[in-house]
């Protein structure tokens, strides 16, 4: 099995004034700003020489990413690690007794992904993330 670090997720209150931060401070070059309507978030994609950091924005007050700021504030949301195959990893993690949440979920640039519990990952949220094209 081949896994790798594919992005971090921050959870921000305004996206525009977080690129303040990653965009004018830092020097990270903004690849593109997309909606997910499927989590009702707003995601800035940055891209760095070995992986990437997305900025997360709820663009709804009932998401779920929505309710996580409310709870634990602006920070870090979740990191996302890049498999071969997805249903082999939820498998193997599954016989594990890892949770896993939900279904296999496909965004709008057709990549896959799913979400690990963080009681599953010792406090981490976890994202296995398949992109389009395996």
């Amino acid at each position: 099995m081949n896994t790798k670090l594919n992005h971090i997720a921050i959870v921000v209150q305004d996206i525009d004034k977080a690129l303040e931060v990653y965009r004018d401070a830092l020097g990270l070059h903004v690849h593109a700003v997309n909606e997910e309507p499927a989590e009702a978030v707003k995601v800035a994609y940055m891209p760095t020489d070995t992986a990437e950091v997305e900025l997360i924005q709820p663009t709804t007050d009932d998401s779920g990413v929505a309710k996580y700021l409310a709870k634990k504030g602006e920070g870090l949301h979740h990191v996302c690690l890049e498999v071969d195959s997805i249903e082999e990893t939820t498998r193997v993690m599954a016989e594990k007794g890892m949770e896993v949440l939900g279904e296999v979920r496909t965004n709008k640039r057709g990549d896959r992904y799913i979400f690990v519990h963080p009681k599953s990952a010792h406090g981490v949220l976890l994202e296995l993330y398949e992109p389009a094209g395996r």
